[in-house]
């Protein structure tokens, strides 16, 4: 996490039982809630925004994936048989 000077202000509202989890959550890391949310909201945040960043491929990979996408579906005997059997929840 970046250190420097803190300017910035970020008010969110909980409920009760979300604001007793948080705290006893930094509690147990020794950690205060301020510092617990701050770093729990950050990591979470650069976990989604990686997964938005654009590669780069060479364009024999590019065309590989298009011919793999374009390609008509195989059958998965394995696959046809699980989508057979009744789902755990319904049972």
């Amino acid at each position: 996490m970046t250190t420097g000077m803190k300017g910035e202000r970020l008010a969110v509202r909980v409920t009760a039982r979300q604001k007793q989890a948080i705290e006893r959550a930094a509690a147990v890391l020794g950690r205060t809630v301020t510092d617990f949310s701050v770093q729990a909201l950050t990591e979470r945040a650069e976990e989604v925004l990686t997964d938005q960043r654009a590669f780069a491929v060479s364009q024999e990979t590019w065309n590989e994936f298009m011919a793999h996408l374009d390609a008509p579906a195989r059958r998965v005997s394995e696959l046809v048989a699980l989508m057979r059997r009744p789902a755990v929840f319904d049972e």
